[in-house]
């Protein structure tokens, strides 16, 4: 199986810290902000992002953690049941700021149903989206990040694959890659 390396552990941490300087120029104090992660690979992101924001800022923003399998529109049609993920949220999002945070956006079906899961904890004023890969030519919906890291253009035949560190892998990188015929 062939990869082709899109960001290396470098161009990564460069990414993380524009994310986080556009955050501040955005939300200056973060007194009406809140970042999520989307479950399952948007938490160790924003725990990334967290961090950095507080190194650099030295202002600790309210995350969490969001799961939306339930809000899929593609929960029931498939041929094994999809395992949930741990919601961890312990605020209101009413009236708030939202920024969603996940590391590929590709059809925009993830991004969907965490909307539809975020409502659980209230009326947000504005929702924005952080993304650290955006496949560019694949959506379904009309989702666009606010924040991304790059734009890659892939076939329905490739899969981008983000590895990171904390998950056991050598070091953080992100490639593309084929997709693993069943």
């Amino acid at each position: 199986m062939q990869k082709r390396l899109v960001l290396d552990e470098g161009q990564i941490e460069i990414i993380l810290r524009r994310f986080c300087h556009q955050l501040i120029e955005n939300h200056d104090d973060f007194d009406n902000t809140v970042l999520l992660g989307l479950q399952p690979r948007g938490p160790i992101l924003l725990d990334k992002i967290v961090k950095l924001l507080e190194e650099i800022s030295g202002v600790k923003v309210p995350s969490g953690y969001l799961d939306a399998t339930f809000h899929r529109d593609d929960f029931r049609r498939r041929d094994f049941p999809l395992k949930a993920n741990e919601t961890k949220i312990n605020f209101l999002v009413e009236g708030k700021k939202v920024i969603l945070v996940d590391d590929v956006l590709y059809k925009g079906r993830s991004v969907r149903a965490a909307m539809d899961a975020m409502i659980a904890f209230g009326r947000p004023q504005k929702v924005e989206l952080m993304v650290l890969v955006d496949r560019k030519l694949t959506r379904d919906y009309p989702i666009m990040p606010d924040y991304y890291g790059v734009r890659v253009h892939t076939l329905e035949s490739q899969y981008v694959l983000v590895e990171w560190a904390a998950q056991g892998n050598e070091k953080d990188a992100i490639w593309i890659t084929e997709k693993v015929k069943a």
